[in-house]
């Protein structure tokens, strides 16, 4: 990581944890390839952020479809020259009682969920060894990840099993000198849990204020995440700091879950 110019990827990045994560690796001086299927929303984030010390570029991608994956990190290295981290940020969050999910539904949530971290591992692994040396690979999980949540059998899953992911891929890897972690936010303010609590409250014909309190008593800390909280932690996994740490899953949720 000493490289005079410092490269990273990051998924989902047009909004929410994604663009505060963006927002975050810029500050610490990274190039960035920001990665979206919100191909605009990627476009407008790129702009605002690029200096003249620093270029973000944006792309188009579903992160569920394989050969996209792997043509975007070409074309960052391509543009760059050079890789140091990805962040599997990319993820949908729908609320999924077990009696609900159709096979439509589980396709595209596993394909994201699952399918782009494990595309993303396999096309930054490709690059690395291709430049010749080691980087590092951040996941996106979830407090529902490391602890099963009621009405979000779907979703859980996905994130329990790239939970599962990042312990194995930090071992197959880490003779490459990449190392890989994640980390589980809990209730984070973005428009995706602004959704979540709305249709929570309908559903209990009570205000939105109520859907959102029924996660703030779960917090030991009493108060939601901001995305930036999560943007901090990615911070310390891309950085040198954390060159010691792999194969972990750092929880980020307020004091939610004790492991």
């Amino acid at each position: 990581m000493s490289n005079s110019k410092k490269v990273a990827v990051v998924t989902g990045a047009a909004q929410g944890i994604g663009l505060k994560i963006a927002e975050r690796l810029f500050k610490d001086g990274y190039h960035l390839a920001i990665v979206d299927y919100n191909e605009e929303g990627a476009k407008q984030a790129a702009e605002k952020l690029t200096s003249k010390e620093q270029e973000v570029i944006a792309f188009k991608a579903d992160v569920s479809n394989r050969d996209e994956v792997f043509s975007v990190l070409r074309k960052v290295v391509e543009h760059f020259g050079e890789l140091n981290v990805l962040v599997n940020n990319a993820g949908l969050g729908p609320m999924t009682p077990i009696e609900t999910v159709t096979p439509e539904q589980f396709d595209q949530v596993i394909g994201v969920n699952i399918g782009g971290v494990f595309w993303g591992i396999q096309a930054a692994l490709e690059q690395f060894d291709k430049l010749g040396h080691g980087g590092k690979i951040i996941n996106a999980t979830s407090q529902a990840g490391v602890e099963g949540n009621a009405g979000l059998s779907l979703y859980s899953s996905t994130k329990f099993a790239v939970r599962g992911l990042t312990q194995v891929a930090a071992r197959d890897l880490a003779e490459k000198g990449i190392t890989v972690n994640a980390y589980a936010p809990g209730i984070v303010e973005t428009p995706m849990m602004e959704g979540i609590a709305i249709k929570l409250a309908k559903e209990n014909n009570k205000p939105e204020e109520w859907g959102w309190k029924q996660f703030t008593d779960q917090i030991t800390l009493k108060r939601l995440s901001k995305p930036e909280d999560v943007a901090n932690v990615v911070s310390f996994l891309a950085s040198s700091d954390s060159d010691y740490i792999t194969g972990q899953t750092i929880i980020v949720d307020g004091g939610m879950r004790f492991h």
